[in-house]
This record gives structure tokens, sequence and C-alpha cells, in this order.
């Protein structure tokens, strides 16, 4: 790790020590905190919501496969440990002060310090589940955000840069556009948008950030020309299995509770992603003469994305429309757009993150139903067209925040430790330059 990154990250951890210190080992919840904990723990909520932690954890490491198996072999050590680096990194900045911001009661734009290093966070029931639950739950949310970016800038981008993005981004991307969402007195949620498990806070984030930083970098050597293709697709396919088996925990776990809500959440989450996977093969097929299962398992990834912000407010039907409409929206951005742009998108994040994540929130104003959750609103066809106008705020305001912001850090790295690796880094592949490993011995 360079100077410039070991620097910032010590600097950052310096500062949240202070920040813990100051705050003292016995801080008390504000009363409206203290008011928003009320409630009985109900052990069968607790073990779902646990369980969905579990879950949403796996898409971290599924997301490496799904990505790793579309990287070049001499590029896949370092596209897997880009994901699981995050695990770690993002893990810890989370309890130190990423909770805190994203969550505590602070303003309408982004949390305050109450919960650093989880002051005040325990066993008390919020809801039907302890504050620790439901923290370590989103916790897993931040961590495959920002695992999602990777994907864009793989087998160019140096490891130190990455590693200095990782708790930059978080905390100035990912937690002020949480809390305008979910957090209290945020004003996406104020003003009646609707995203149910993160097609804004998530997918829009990271795929508009993977663009900016797409920018940046520029494309890989020889691109496009001398780009490999998939090295490992069995790898691929078993990570979008685990990508899609996770998304059960990420969207039904998303309602906090064992209930109806979130069996919807379950039911729709499967038929839109089948449809979406089943779309963009279909596409495939037609353009290229041939079926392909990467590009199965890209559709299926597809109608994921553009589910999760739809999938605790829409019905069965809704989540048919929404999946063909993620195969659509995301197979054209990610076969045609690139290329028209000529950004090199390594691994189709803008393609499948921005642009689903984008129908998606869209989406969900127009087939939101009130009769699936009473809790949100009716959508365009179901009466109330004037939904889309709060989520098409929200879509606009998270595409500029997390574009602006992140063109701003990438500045910052490109002048510290650099943003991309040498083109001899490239050349010898980012395993042996940046890690000195490989993925494959040929040795018996």
């Amino acid at each position: 790790m360079g100077k410039g990154a070991f620097l910032g990250a010590t600097s950052i951890f310096a500062l949240m020590c202070a920040l813990y210190a100051s705050t003292g080992m016995a801080q008390e919840l504000s009363p409206a905190q203290a008011g928003d904990l009320e409630g009985v723990i109900d052990s069968g909520d607790n073990a779902w919501i646990l369980a969905s932690s579990a879950l949403v954890l796996i898409m971290t490491p599924g997301l490496a496969l799904f990505y790793g198996g579309m990287a070049g072999t001499k590029n896949m050590v370092n596209t897997m440990w880009m994901s699981f680096i995050v695990i770690c990194t993002v893990s810890i900045q989370w309890v130190l002060w990423g909770y805190s911001l994203s969550f505590a009661e602070g303003n309408w734009f982004i949390g305050g310090f109450e919960w650093v290093a989880l002051q005040g966070v325990g066993q008390e029931a919020t809801g039907t589940i302890p504050h620790l639950t439901f923290m370590i739950f989103q916790c897993m949310f931040a961590i495959i955000t920002l695992a999602l970016v990777s994907g864009a800038v793989v087998e160019r981008m140096k490891f130190s840069a990455w590693l200095l993005l990782i708790p930059l981004w978080t905390t100035a991307v990912y937690a002020p556009i949480c809390h305008w969402v979910w957090g209290p007195g945020g004003w996406l949620g104020g003003i009646g948008a609707l995203d149910f498990a993160g097609g804004t806070v998530v997918h829009i984030t990271s795929g508009a950030s993977a663009l900016i930083l797409c920018l940046f970098l520029g494309a890989r050597k020889g691109y496009p020309k001398s780009v490999h293709p998939p090295h490992n697709i069995p790898f691929t396919m078993l990570g979008a299995a685990l990508l899609w088996v996770g998304w059960f925990g990420f969207n039904a776990g998303s309602e906090l509770a064992a209930d109806g809500i979130a069996a919807s959440a379950f039911v729709v989450t499967n038929t839109a992603t089948a449809c979406a996977g089943f779309t963009w093969s279909v596409l495939d097929w037609a353009h290229s003469g041939r079926p392909t299962l990467v590009g199965a398992c890209s559709g299926a990834v597809a109608g994921l994305v553009a589910i999760t912000p739809a999938s605790g407010f829409v019905g069965p039907m809704g989540s048919i429309a929404i999946g063909v409409g993620a195969g659509l929206v995301c197979y054209y951005g990610s076969v045609y757009m690139k290329k028209a742009l000529g950004y090199d998108d390594a691994l189709d994040v803008v393609g499948i993150h921005a642009l689903g994540g984008s129908w998606g929130a869209f989406a969900t104003g127009i087939f939101a139903q009130l009769s699936v959750n009473p809790g949100g609103a009716d959508g365009a066809i179901y009466g109330n067209p004037y939904q889309l106008i709060p989520q098409s705020i929200g879509i606009a305001a998270s595409w500029a925040w997390a574009c602006g912001i992140t063109a701003i850090l990438a500045l910052i790295i490109k002048y510290t430790v650099g943003l991309k690796a040498s083109a001899a880094d490239e050349t010898a592949g980012m395993d042996i330059s940046q890690h000195k490993e490989i993925a494959y011995s040929h040795e018996t």
C-alpha cells in the first residue's frame, strides 16, 4: 500500500478514535431515539433478520465469483480480492462511524454522531428486533454496494487506490444517500420516495459511481480489440446463483419482520429475476444467433437489481413487467450504450446496476399497490401518477450526488496514490503486479 493510502487510512482511524473517546462510554439515547426503540423483541423476526443478514453477506463472495469468472485468468485474484477486502474494511467502518452517519438522528441530509462506535446500540428492541440486529443487517448492504462498483474498474485500478476509496466512498456517498432514504428525517423519505431495499441507495449509487471511475481510469490496455472473454463461466454462474439466493435476504429481509409482506417480497423477487434472465436470453439469441449462459446470468442479476426498490410494494404481475423491462433496458444498456459512448465498463456495472436501479425505482412509481403494502402508496396504474414525481426526484438526486462526490474522490486519489495501474502492470496482470499471487498453477 502506498504512503498516501496508509496515511489516509491512519488519519481516518485516528479521527474516529478521538470521536469515540469524546462521546464517552455511557452515552444515552435522545428521547426521540428512545421512542423509536420501544417495542418487544419477537424471536421469529429476529431469527429471520439474522438469517437475512447472513444471506446478504454471502452475496459479496458470490459477487466475487460472478466477477472473477468474467475476468481474465491473470486478473482473477485481484478481482475477487477487491470484493473480499470491502467486507473487511466496511465492516470496521460501519461499526466506528458509518452506521451512525446513516441512521442516527441528525438532519435532513446526514445522521449524527450519537451511535459512533456503537454507543447506545445494544440488545434493546427497535421494532421487534434487537437494535444490534438491525445494525448488522444494514452493514451487509453497505458492503455489497461498494463491492458492486469494482466490476467496472477491474483489470486496471491500483489496489492501493481501491483500498483508499473504500472508507472515503462509503462515508461520503453511501451514508448520505442511505440517510436521505431510510434515516430519520431524511429528505427523500420525507417527500414520499419509495425504495424498499435499495434501488437508489445501493444500485444507482454503485452504478453511477462506477461510470465516473470508468471515465477517470480510461480503458484497459488494448480495449476493445484485445479484451478476452470470460475465462470461467461456471464460476460466473455459481456467483449468479449465490446472488439470487442471497437476494431473498436482501429484499424479503428488508421488511424487518417474518410476515406477509416479506413473503410477497420473496415471491416477486424470484419472479422478476426469472423474467429478466429469460428476456436477456431471448434478446441474446435474436441478436447473436446463440443464447449464452453469461447473458442469462447477467439478465438474472438485472432482474434482481430492478425489483429491489419495488419488492415490498408490488404484486406478482407488476414484478413480471419490471423483470421484462429490466431485461430490455439492461441488455441494450450493456451491449449497445457503452459501445456508443465509448467507456470501458469491464463487467457491465453501469448497464446493469445504474440503469437497472433507475428503471426499478421509476417502475415502483408505476406498479406499487397499497393492497400489497399499506405503508407504501399506489402507483400510476392504480390511480396515482403523482408517485412518479418523488421517484424521479430520488433517481436524479442519487445520480447527481454519486457522480459528483465520486469525481471529487477520484481526483483526490489520483493525485495522492494514483488511480490506474501502469501499462506494465496491466500486461503482467493485476494478480502478479498487485498481490504476487496467481489463481491457477500449471504445476502438477
